[in-house]
């Protein structure tokens, strides 16, 4: 029997990928909410779901320990997406990656001087693409929590987040100032194993396909 082993990531991208899982035909044994068990059985003996970061997801499947897994654009972006097949936007976990700043720093203004900007975020990669491709010149600093408290504190000029609601911003007295990308998450395939178990990989792939286009 081929074993099919999907890594997927607690918390909203495990809960709106369900109902695609179940479109495939794949039910989790339990949830991983409520489990310690970080390797799931389904009702399928020949897939399984391991539980990782949101942030490892493209390393396991990039390396074969799983064959497929589900990732944020934002997580492939500073990953880099090498030796992954990404076949899928499944069109889920939805929000928009944004450049933040206090309430009543000219944010504009600087950018037009040719200011050099200091900046907060995980996303060091997405941060260092759009500054660039902007002409702004900038110091990255890497944090990884707490972005909003970065400006109040006078360790950054702006912040580059990801915004679903924007209520964290608005509670922190911040706002967005510049949209850089929409986020939502794809369906990422191991291309050695899309290879090596085709006749069983293409139907799980094909099902989600379907099923996001409905």
């Amino acid at each position: 029997m081929t074993q099919i082993t999907l890594a997927l990531s607690k918390g909203r991208i495990f809960e709106e990928t369900l109902p695609l899982l179940a479109a495939a035909g794949i039910t989790p044994s339990e949830s991983p909410e409520s489990s310690r068990k970080l390797i799931l059985a389904t009702n399928r003996p020949d897939v399984r779901l391991i539980i990782v970061r949101a942030s490892d997801v493209p390393t396991y499947v990039q390396y074969g320990a799983a064959d497929l897994g589900i990732a944020g654009k934002d997580v492939l972006i500073e990953h880099g997406g090498e030796g992954l097949y990404q076949p899928v936007d499944l069109d889920i976990a939805k929000c928009r990656m944004m450049v933040a700043t206090r309430v009543g720093y000219d944010y504009q203004a600087a950018v037009r001087r040719g200011a050099r900007l200091r900046v907060a975020t995980k996303y060091v990669n997405t941060a260092r693409l759009h500054f660039a491709e902007k002409g702004v010149h900038v110091d990255l600093i890497k944090l990884y929590g707490s972005m909003e408290l970065a400006p109040l504190v006078g360790l950054a000029d702006v912040i580059v987040d990801l915004v679903s609601s924007g209520g964290t911003l608005k509670a922190n007295d911040l706002v967005a100032v510049e949209e850089i990308l929409l986020i939502s998450s794809r369906l990422v395939v191991n291309q050695a194993s899309l290879k090596l178990k085709h006749d069983v990989l293409q139907p799980i792939i094909e099902a989600f396909r379907s099923a996001v286009v409905q």
